[in-house]
């Protein structure tokens, strides 16, 4: 597989989905509470992976929700079902949901935004949403400038060795349907075995669309790492820092006229 292309990347993590629900983080309860109010009763998950932040917005107890996952992958999805039953879980993608129109108080993309066609995107959330609708896109960030985690660096420089792709992920560019977008970062720390680097390692798409001799060297560079730095050498668990950086804006009621913003 070519790890230049895109659009292979985006579709390569069904072939892992077990390993991407066991090893990529979940979301802060604070960054998904400030990117899904809790009036919202119809949300979306869109491209939903295998379920991690839909799980973070069931686990806001908000009476009366109903969750909707859409996810084009058809390996994550089965993860995704498996995981949380009680979603409506379709296959659909950013640029051509399946959805009603104006059927959503809520739609959320995570780890994903960079994968998708911006301004088809935006046109299809914008017919989605209700007029004073949400729309949230989060990313975990892994923090090498914290001091809990020295050896983290490192680590971020052998997974991205020889990656030819940086995802933007930065404000996401909304068409006119949408206010002014905020903009909010959440600093927390996950928890992970060192052993279980090469496993968060694996679940890269740089990682998964290399050719197997090339993905093996990089992750035999992640086991020397776990089995000889300091901070992680003989540790059975260690703080795995983050920033959540989270975008939100709401859907117009008409151009120009927007609800109260939330605080």
């Amino acid at each position: 597989m070519d790890n230049d292309s895109t659009p292979d990347r985006a579709t390569s993590f069904g072939t892992a989905a077990g390993a991407y629900h066991a090893h990529r983080p979940t979301y802060p309860d604070q960054a998904v509470a400030w990117c899904v109010p809790t009036e919202a009763l119809d949300v979306v998950d869109l491209a939903a992976g295998t379920g991690k932040l839909t799980e973070r917005i069931l686990a806001q107890g908000v009476p009366g929700r109903r969750v909707t996952a859409v996810e084009p992958s058809d390996g994550m999805r089965a993860a995704l079902m498996a995981a949380l039953p009680e979603v409506t879980a379709l296959d659909g993608s950013a640029e051509t949901t399946g959805l009603p129109p104006a059927s959503a108080d809520a739609v959320t993309a995570a780890q994903a935004w960079h994968w998708f066609d911006a301004e088809r995107a935006s046109t299809e959330l914008a017919r989605v949403l209700r007029p004073g609708g949400t729309l949230a896109v989060l990313w975990n960030i892994r923090d090498v400038d914290s001091p809990n985690a020295t050896w983290l660096a490192e680590y971020e420089e052998i997974v991205h060795r020889g990656d030819p792709f940086e995802p933007e992920r930065t404000t996401p560019a909304l068409g006119p349907e949408f206010g002014p977008v905020q903009h909010r970062s959440f600093a927390w720390a996950d928890t992970i075995r060192p052993a279980a680097l090469r496993d968060l390692a694996a679940s890269r798409s740089h990682l998964l669309t290399l050719a197997p001799d090339r993905r093996e060297a990089l992750l035999a560079a992640i086991d020397r790492l776990a089995a000889t730095h300091p901070a992680l050498r003989g540790r059975d668990t260690v703080p795995m820092p983050y920033r959540t950086d989270c975008y939100r804006a709401i859907r117009l009621i008409s151009p120009g006229h927007a609800p109260d913003p939330r605080p």
